[in-house]
């Protein structure tokens, strides 16, 4: 792809309300020990890799995830809300079991739409769709694209995000929890324009088109 963006996308480490099984959406559950080793260890994966820029959602979890990734490379750390994960509205903070159990109709009612009318969909008014998210994603990508072409970008964001995005591009993520490991990354190359996966860690597809 010529005059590609390389984006390396990472998921934050573990939190609290990770631990707990909480949905976590906007809220600011700190990182646990076990959450700074995961990212202690996608660092020296990634120790070889010639960062040209940062950024990360502004919410605590991810950018705290991004100071561990570049402590020693001593970069700036640009946050945005874009990258911020899915608002659950009034579900935030909720177990997901209890948030399962609650809205069992309505999760098999979205279950049999289609594609489209599922991306659309919400479970609450205060809940972003999956279409609103990608949509917020692909304005940022394609921008930071277009303004560093040749350069390679170190994301930081939130599983709910990075499946949206494989989904869109075409991967069929498995939905099960722990299928976007903390820590989890893509490496993702885009002109502004296409878009084309270079590498998975930490993700498990039902199916790769790859």
């Amino acid at each position: 792809m010529k005059n590609a963006a390389t984006f390396y996308i990472v998921r934050h480490g573990q939190t609290q309300w990770n631990i707990e099984g909480r949905l976590q959406g906007h809220g600011d559950s700190p990182l646990t020990e076990q959450g700074v080793e995961d990212i202690q260890a996608v660092t020296g994966s990634l120790k070889h890799i010639e960062f040209d820029h940062v950024f990360s959602s502004d919410l605590l979890r991810a950018k705290r995830t991004a100071e561990l990734l570049v402590i020693e490379k001593k970069l700036a750390i640009n946050t945005t809300h874009l990258l911020r994960e899915r608002s659950f509205g009034k579900f935030e903070g909720v177990l997901i079991e209890e948030f399962r159990n609650q809205n069992k109709e309505l999760l098999e009612k979205q279950e049999k739409l289609s594609k489209e009318e599922s991306w659309k969909f919400k479970l609450a008014e205060d809940m972003e769709s999956n279409e609103e998210i990608i949509q917020r994603l692909l304005v940022f990508l394609r921008e930071i694209a277009v303004t560093y072409p040749n350069k390679t970008m170190l994301i930081v964001t939130h599983a709910g995000v990075l499946r949206i995005l494989l989904e869109h591009l075409g991967y069929d993520v498995n939905p099960a929890k722990g299928m976007v490991k903390n820590g989890a990354y893509i490496k993702l190359l885009s002109d502004g324009d296409e878009f084309e996966v270079e590498e998975l860690s930490g993700i498990t597809l039902v199916e790769n088109k790859q």
